[in-house]
């Protein structure tokens, strides 16, 4: 992969920003010029191999380019925190809409490992909110049917998790720190196996509702 200029220093980097601001179209091309590696730094972590980089950092660039354009110095906030979320942004637009026709698989894409080790998928980097689907099912009355759906869609460490998240089948209920410990993982990571197991069991549920 090519070499990207240095960043620029804060003083510079607020000179060329008043610049822009001020209509010199020059400071413009600095700062994205200067912010290369910042993209290509972003592009690494959602890049699934070599030959596809380039094409994710043309993306990233993107997503660059309308961060400097709509950054706001007043919002107290850097330049580059502001230009990540555009970028990240940007380059998760264009993983959705290729696997728009996929969205069952592309939650589960591997998109490179933590520092860890641990493999992450797109579905722990974008925003999901937890269902506790244990409280749903039991309002609807098929409290009896969920423990079929642990079984036959959960992987035994995904059906452990949620046992001692949601204290079933005769768990006590731990919070992720506790079953980290015990795995000897990351609450991160622990957060990540709950997250996929809640979906699993969710599509189970509408299974069940439709039957």
């Amino acid at each position: 992969m090519q070499s990207f200029k240095e960043p620029l220093s804060a003083e510079e980097e607020k000179e060329c920003i008043a610049r822009y601001q001020a209509g010199d179209k020059e400071a413009r091309d600095i700062l994205i010029e200067r912010n290369l590696r910042l993209v290509a730094y972003i592009a690494k972590k959602y890049n699934t191999g070599d030959k596809e980089l380039e094409d994710m950092i043309s993306v990233g660039i993107i997503g660059l380019i309308k961060g400097i354009d709509t950054f706001d110095e007043t919002k107290n906030i850097k330049l580059a925190t502001y230009a990540s979320r555009c970028i990240e942004n940007e380059i998760l637009m264009k993983l959705r809409s290729e696997k728009k026709t996929a969205k069952d698989v592309y939650l589960y894409d591997s998109i490179g490992t933590d520092k860890e080790g641990n493999e992450i998928n797109l579905i722990d980097i974008i925003e999901y909110h937890d269902e506790d689907v244990v409280e749903r099912v039991t309002k609807e009355g098929q409290i009896e049917r969920l423990p079929d759906g642990i079984e036959s869609v959960l992987t035994k460490r995904e059906q452990d998790i949620i046992n001692m998240r949601y204290g079933m089948n005769g768990e006590e209920e731990k919070t992720q720190r506790e079953i980290a410990k015990m795995y000897q993982i990351s609450r991160s990571y622990v957060s990540r196996i709950e997250k996929k197991a809640l979906l699993k069991l969710r599509k189970y549920y509408e299974k069940l509702n439709m039957s």
